[in-house]
């Protein structure tokens, strides 16, 4: 892909994916880059990794809830950990398939990470996400009817297998070309990378 288009798979399942969805769009605006959003299943990408959700690992646990409220508060942006967690994303995560379609990929990405993260609604519920995404300006029912096609499908189930293939072992992961930056910890790095190849 063109150097300045950051590849951000995403999965609404992840606390440090919404963060970095906060801010991903204003670090392509200062470097010149456009953001593809990358819908994926990450429990099968930890599955085919061998890696764990941090949460679900005792010493990363005891630490998870200061480190994400303190990148939330550097950030200026609100999360609160809801109370179905783990949550099913996969129907989101189609959903999420049939607007990129339209161009409207970000937009939603942003709209469910935030009825998940801030408002606390249960994403994994088909009717609690479309009211949710609705709300934010989306048809609901539209989207998760398309969410049934099987090309919706195959195309999260192509995302899933390409980022897998590429390196990916977790939520959130870039590219920028073939170079990998996984994390929200990492946007500095990623931010570094692009200004030097808007440079090259």
């Amino acid at each position: 892909m063109n150097p300045l288009v950051i590849e951000f798979f995403w999965d609404p399942a992840s606390p440090y994916t919404w963060l970095a969805a906060t801010q991903v769009e204003a670090l392509a605006a200062r470097t010149g880059a456009t953001v593809s959003w990358r819908p994926f299943v990450l429990g099968k990408v930890f599955e085919a990794t061998g890696n764990r959700a941090p949460a679900t690992v005792a010493a990363k646990a005891k630490h998870l809830f200061k480190d994400l409220g303190r990148w939330a508060a550097l950030y200026g942006q609100p999360l609160n950990f809801p109370k179905v967690f783990p949550v099913n994303s996969i129907a989101a995560l189609r959903m999420a398939c049939a607007a990129g379609a339209t161009g409207d990929g970000g937009r939603f990405a942003l709209a469910v990470m935030r009825a998940y993260w801030v408002d606390g609604v249960d994403i994994g519920q088909p009717e609690a996400l479309v009211a949710a995404v609705s709300a934010a300006g989306f048809d609901g029912a539209a989207l998760l009817a398309a969410s049934q096609q099987q090309p919706v499908k195959d195309e999260l189930r192509a995302n899933t297998d390409e980022a897998i293939k590429r390196g990916a072992f977790g939520a959130p992961t870039f590219f920028v070309g073939s170079e990998m930056f996984w994390g929200n910890d990492r946007l500095v790095l990623l931010e570094n990378a692009l200004a030097a190849a808007a440079k090259a």
